[in-house]
């Protein structure tokens, strides 16, 4: 492990930064319409409650690493095989989502560039700052969090006075009734982005402030959910839940449509800025899980490992689909059921029970002695 730390208002951009990663680039709640705030709204206070699975497991276990407790709480080799599931975890998102940015690269402003040079950029960009040490990513991310904001700030001003906002496209709330929000709900909002916040179980060690864990994560996850909700609203709004459902990117086709005064338009480029600067910090917390999940498992220096991952990333990232549109369709129908919902719930919650026994006993038998 590290020996370096990081303070809680870097942790908490780091989670900020996380959360809003790729949830901005694509329809998030798309399959609710109209509704899709509502179905994000329910995705963060289940997100919420998941979270704490997570963060109960590390007041058992401070000073470890997910890799690390898990082999306390099931035994030494049934843990290392779950932990060497978790890294495999972390490397294929690491990878899906530097394919989301990719073909958000490829398909928008570098059409005629391959797939594989855009990702290959990026990835020796995330190499570079991993190499590092997660103390430098998080004072990166320090620096752009206030970038972010102010240009999130002024494309919402500049989509109002576009005249642009019709709230009129909100409406009929609940439609079609609560079940296609609950549906929305379970299949994508709970799961993605806030219960990815199990990529945080490998970072929290490294924070030298442990009792504002809590108190960070939790704030950084509202405040990321509201920035989502306030974001699908003012899309919706802008292009109609028809378009937002359809659209590959929602958010770049609301900021197309900026023009103001003959002057202000074709602002494209800057809003690519703002959700590139998200998906490099959402890649790199992967990544970088990946390569301490792996350094914890084999006694390796980190930095001897964040080569060899970083080729595993960035050629899952080009073959695990041979389009686009199947890497989306596996996204939505084969990574909630099979991935998420065993390694962001169902691990970890079946962890939790035997933890919690476990230090039961313990606390038993010494009070016994």
């Amino acid at each position: 492990m590290e020996k370096i730390k990081i303070n809680a208002s870097q942790l908490f951009v780091l989670v900020f930064l996380f959360e809003m990663g790729s949830s901005i680039l694509f329809g998030l709640g798309g399959r609710a319409k109209q509704d899709a705030w509502i179905a994000i709204l329910l995705g963060l206070a289940g997100g919420l409650l998941v979270f704490f699975i997570y963060y109960r497991l590390f007041l058992y276990y401070q000073d470890l690493p997910l890799t690390s407790y898990v082999q306390k709480i099931v035994g030494k080799w049934p843990g290392r095989i779950i932990s060497l599931f978790y890294i495999t975890y972390f490397i294929y998102f690491s990878a899906r989502v530097l394919r989301d940015f990719g073909e958000l690269l490829t398909t928008t402003v570098y059409t005629t560039t391959p797939l594989f040079v855009i990702n290959t950029l990026m990835v020796l960009t995330i190499i570079y700052g991993i190499h590092k040490g997660l103390e430098v990513i998080a004072r990166v991310g320090q620096l752009y969090f206030g970038i972010i904001y102010l240009m999130a700030i002024a494309g919402f001003l500049l989509i109002i006075f576009s005249g642009l906002i019709h709230f009129e496209y909100l409406k009929p709330i609940l439609e079609n009734g609560w079940k296609p929000v609950f549906k929305t709900f379970l299949r994508e909002t709970l799961t993605f982005p806030f219960g990815e916040m199990i990529v945080f179980t490998m970072i929290l060690p490294f924070v030298n402030e442990p009792k504002k864990v809590k108190f960070v994560c939790v704030g950084g996850m509202i405040l990321s959910g509201i920035n989502i909700i306030i974001t699908v609203i003012i899309t919706i709004s802008t292009i109609g839940p028809e378009v937002f459902v359809r659209s590959n990117f929602p958010l770049l086709t609301t900021v197309s449509r900026i023009q103001l005064a003959n002057f202000i338009e074709r602002l494209d480029v800057l809003f690519m800025l703002y959700l590139i600067i998200g998906g490099f910090f959402k890649v790199t917390l992967f990544y970088y899980a990946a390569v301490a999940g792996a350094a914890d498992i084999f006694q390796l220096n980190q930095k001897k490992l964040t080569f060899p991952i970083g080729l595993v990333v960035l050629f899952a990232s080009i073959t695990m689909a041979s389009t686009y549109s199947e890497h989306i369709k596996e996204g939505l129908v084969v990574v909630t059921v099979y991935l998420h919902y065993p390694f962001q719930i169902i691990i970890p919650s079946t962890m939790l029970v035997i933890a919690f026994f476990r230090n039961r006993k313990e606390k038993s038998n010494t009070t016994t002695n």
